[in-house]
């Protein structure tokens, strides 16, 4: 029977700075502010010959890279049925309840997600670490993304699960 252990990883390092704004419906949404997210993860993987089940430095690496790639951005929803970003010039204009909203393109994240929430910042994360550990014997793989002390949203993998569909 194959052993697993699970490494949990939540490093003061693992963080970004966002600006965004939440979508509630086709009519309301919060005002533009601004979080420090905290990412962290859990890792399943079995057991090796040599004691342990994965490189905490390499999963370390691979989430403070992508904290930093959103990192000081305005992030926008690219999949949000509410609102259309078009690319104008140097900005991307959103129209969102009749609104126009402007925003440096330099200085905007335009994410492949509906709504720009804790839940969606995991899955994508989720979606971007499964990518770089394609290959790899990972039999779970969960990424938590925290605005705030006791506030967080998490997505889950499993091998298991792809097993059976």
């Amino acid at each position: 029977m194959e052993r697993l252990a699970t490494l949990y990883i939540d490093k003061e390092s693992h963080k970004f700075s966002a600006a965004h704004y939440t979508i509630f419906s086709a009519t309301e949404r919060e005002r533009l502010h601004g979080h420090n997210y905290s990412v962290s993860a859990m890792i399943a993987a079995p057991m090796g010959d040599n004691g342990f089940a994965a490189d905490y430095n390499v999963y370390k690496r691979r989430i403070k890279a992508l904290c930093d790639e959103l990192d000081e951005y305005m992030v926008l929803p690219e999949h949000s049925p509410y609102q259309s970003v078009v690319e104008d010039g140097e900005n991307y204009r959103v129209i969102f309840n009749g609104e126009e909203l402007q925003f440096l393109r330099s200085d905007t994240l335009l994410l492949p997600i509906v709504n720009a929430t804790v839940e969606e910042f995991a899955h994508y994360l989720l979606r971007r670490m499964l990518e770089e550990s394609a290959g790899e014997a990972i039999a779970e793989l969960q990424v938590c993304v925290a605005s705030g002390p006791g506030q967080k949203g998490c997505a889950s993998w499993s091998a298991m699960d792809q097993a059976i569909a």
